[in-house]
């Protein structure tokens, strides 16, 4: 019987350095390639406006699809820097640069098995029909803007390839052959109202076979057909055609070779940074392929991913692929921080600051505030996407009214809060790390948010409340004719009083930690002090959480219980409510999650996040202490419904947000320190054993940690900067030893646990 090599177990895993249950460090496989995402059908979703269900590989930069059936396989090539800078969608947004289709008319109704290699960041397929097999190799290389396809057949075959660039949406396109490296170029420029414009250019090289005048390569048994794609924009390089080219044509087998070793090398460290080990082959699988699909979306120093990441197989996608404030752009980020991948994290704050000169002058046109106001959606470079449709007609057909000049035709859609949302994953990082250079980096964002809010707040009744910042997006409709000021008018939303008071603490510790404008904290500490509690009522006599204190017209606003916005402004990411923060009232939320199941109408459907909020309200329900084991059959239940074959958890609203679903969830049950607090296996089913190798804590802090028979065997603990830790007894009511040097230096005891560190110090905790 003939075995499909594709279906066997993957090659040797990657070797990660780790604590064994000893808490020594020992070299171990790398679990990720035990979980590769296996297809046995073509994609039936490419091209799409959202996400596509085929095979995924990229570098954070340049990402490829691999669409089509095997007698014309379509790689589209996406690029997160591919923009068109038009202020609104459709037709602004990210763009698809262009792609390689690849016809092979003997390959018709051929069976179709295809493979990610998660521990090296590939794609291999293997076509069979009759007596021929045709085998591709596809990756991404880490560390260069090029794609290699490598193909391999058993019989001589010819194919055709085309090299093309998306036409339409006004871009010019040309192309040409310089010597055998075929090139391919789409441009954004010279349209009205264009922010500035976006030049790619594609260059193919063939290796190991000519290339026809009918552009055919024809494949022998036992030979490689090596096919490049190397791309730039004028991101990347000034000269972004003649680079593309350039770089393209010197390459060879030889220099592919040392481009393999170099692109492994990276996986390889990327896997290195941390590792858990759960005893759940089906959630461990969805956490190693969400951090493959990430890091294939993100990487730093290029512009960061939009709602789809680099796998853009059209234009005009959803939302325009855009950076959306009000959570989608920040919530793909939320489990690089404990996850220990603050590299792909590296791009996230440029937009935010670049769009800080038209934020100000937003805020002075239309709020008369000082400091920084931004719309719903942004791009890169300063641009805004989320203007209202450009035409009263347009504006009629999609919204029932002609009024496009809402917030002089931005969309603000009654939110305030968008900016200081933006500052919630920059907090995340800085708590994570103490970076000082960071830190520098963020604090004029920072303060630009508080020059806002120390005014826009208003001081009533001995107390700030906050007006006229909405819980949910408002905005005209079709289905009311076009009205919508009636719904304006939400008094102490909990999402913005949650952010808010996230801001506040936040400015505190960066100045603190910066040294720098002492005289102004206490008027910051007042608005703590001061700042409204977050609304409370009673529903069928037990304390639940509301929305808002107040309606529109200051209609009474009756429990909604927590749900995901709400968990937003509170929990995460604003991180200012938990059990250590405030137990009485981290109960109400407790009772309030409790409810969530009584809305279930079928598996899956726990959180009601079909819609969004799959990466928000799972590790929301952890970090209040929810029922864990309950917790992770409710997380399986509702990625079986909507998972792709790549690995890919969808939802209805969003793309890349929900990649930090499963890593986040497992994360915060493993560990958490978001209250100050470092708390290991905090909210964890103790009849699993489970171990967790360098996931990062705040305070800078690397955390090993292992439990094995509902008991912590060990707590390994690497200070990078140095500064103390508290830390939650992992063996209550007993002594614990801590170690230093590999000698016992102190006895601890008590329900929480303090001592100091030192920068890079290695330090181990055991129960006595």
């Amino acid at each position: 019987m003939k075995i499909n090599p594709l279906l066997l177990a993957p090659v040797l895993a990657l070797i990660i350095s780790g604590s064994q249950a000893s808490g020594q460090s020992t070299s171990r496989p790398i679990p990720a390639a035990s979980y590769d995402p296996v297809f046995d059908t073509p994609p039936k979703n490419v091209p799409t406006p959202k996400t596509p269900d085929a095979p995924l590989a990229g570098n954070g930069d340049m990402g490829i699809t691999m669409g089509g059936t095997p007698d014309s396989l379509t790689f589209y090539l996406g690029k997160n820097d591919c923009w068109r800078a038009y202020p609104a969608y459709p037709g602004g947004g990210i763009a698809l640069p262009g792609g390689l289709t690849i016809l092979l008319p003997g390959l018709r109704s051929a069976t179709y098995h295809a493979r990610e290699i998660l521990a090296k960041a590939a794609i291999e397929s293997l076509f069979e029909k009759d007596s021929l097999h045709l085998s591709l190799h596809t990756w991404v290389t880490a560390t260069h803007n090029t794609v290699i396809i490598e193909c391999s057949s058993n019989l001589r075959v010819k194919a055709r390839l085309r090299l093309w660039a998306k036409t339409g949406n006004t871009s010019v396109n040309t192309s040409g052959n310089a010597g055998g490296v075929y090139w391919v170029t789409r441009s954004f420029e010279n349209t009205p109202l264009l922010a500035w414009p976006s030049h790619t250019a594609i260059a193919m090289k063939v290796i190991g076979s000519p290339i026809s005048a009918d552009s055919a390569i024809v494949l022998l048994p036992g030979h490689r057909v090596t096919i490049t794609l190397t791309a730039y924009t004028n991101f990347d390089r000034s000269n972004w055609k003649t680079a593309a080219i350039h770089d393209a044509r010197p390459l060879s087998a030889e220099r592919i070779e040392v481009m393999r070793q170099a692109h492994e090398q990276w996986w390889q460290k990327f896997w290195q940074r941390s590792n858990v080990q759960i005893n759940d082959p089906f959630l461990q699988k969805y956490y190693y392929t969400s951090q493959y699909l990430l890091a294939c979306s993100t990487r730093g120093g290029k512009f960061p991913p939009g709602i789809w990441g680099p796998f853009i197989t059209q234009d005009s996608t959803a939302w325009g692929g855009d950076y959306h404030l009000n959570y989608n752009y920040q919530a793909p980020f939320w489990a690089t921080y404990s996850s220990n991948h603050i590299d792909l994290v590296d791009n996230y704050d440029q937009p935010l600051l670049d769009y800080m000169p038209e934020g100000r002058r937003l805020a002075k046109a239309l709020l008369n505030m000082p400091g920084i106001y931004y719309p719903v959606g942004i791009g890169p470079k300063g641009l805004v996407t989320t203007r209202w449709p450009l035409t009263p007609e347009e504006m009629l057909q999609r919204y029932g009214t002609r009024d496009n000049t809402i917030d002089q035709g931005y969309k603000f859609l009654g939110q305030k809060i968008n900016a200081v949302f933006g500052s919630a994953n920059m907090l995340m990082r800085f708590y994570s790390t103490y970076d000082h250079a960071y830190a520098e980096r963020i604090y004029p964002y920072l303060l630009a948010c508080t020059e806002f809010w120390a005014h826009y707040l208003a001081f009533e009744d001995g107390r700030y409340v906050i007006r006229m910042d909405h819980y949910n997006e408002v905005m005209p409709n079709l289905r009311t004719g076009g009205q919508w000021k009636d719904r304006l008018g939400d008094f102490n939303s909990t999402l913005s009083l949650g952010l808010v008071n996230m801001l506040f603490r936040g400015v505190i510790d960066v100045s603190t930690f910066l040294q720098k404008d002492k005289d102004r904290r206490q008027q910051w500490r007042n608005i703590l002090l001061h700042l409204s509690k977050f609304p409370v009522g009673e529903k069928d006599g037990t304390p639940s959480l509301k929305n808002m204190e107040r309606g529109p017209q200051n209609a009474t606003v009756q429990p909604a219980g927590l749900n995901r916005v709400s968990i937003h402004g509170l929990i995460l990411p604003g991180g200012v409510a938990g059990p250590c923060t405030d137990s009485a009232f981290n109960s109400i939320l407790l009772n309030d999650i409790a409810h969530w199941k009584d809305r279930m109408k079928g598996p899956g459907e726990w959180g009601n996040t079909l819609g969004n909020g799959i990466e928000t309200c799972f590790p929301g329900a952890v970090r209040v202490g929810y029922d864990p084991a309950f917790l992770l059959q409710q997380l399986k239940d509702r990625i079986t419904l909507t998972a792709l074959p790549n690995g890919w958890i969808t939802q209805t609203g969003g793309g890349i947000e929900t990649l930090a679903a499963v890593p986040l969830t497992i994360d915060e049950m493993l560990l958490q320190s978001y209250e100050g607090v470092l708390r290991v296996f905090p909210d964890w089913d103790r009849t699993r054993d489970a171990s967790f190798d360098q996931l990062r804590a705040y305070g800078a802090f690397l955390v090993s940690s292992r439990i094995k028979a509902g008991r912590v065997q060990f707590v390994a603990l690497t200070s990078e900067k140095g500064r103390p830790c508290d830390m939650e007894n992992p063996w209550p009511r007993e002594k614990v030893r801590l170690i230093r040097k590999g000698r016992p230096t102190q006895l601890l005891s008590g329900a929480r646990l303090h001592f100091i560190t030192t920068p890079g110090e290695k330090l181990r905790l055991t129960h006595s």
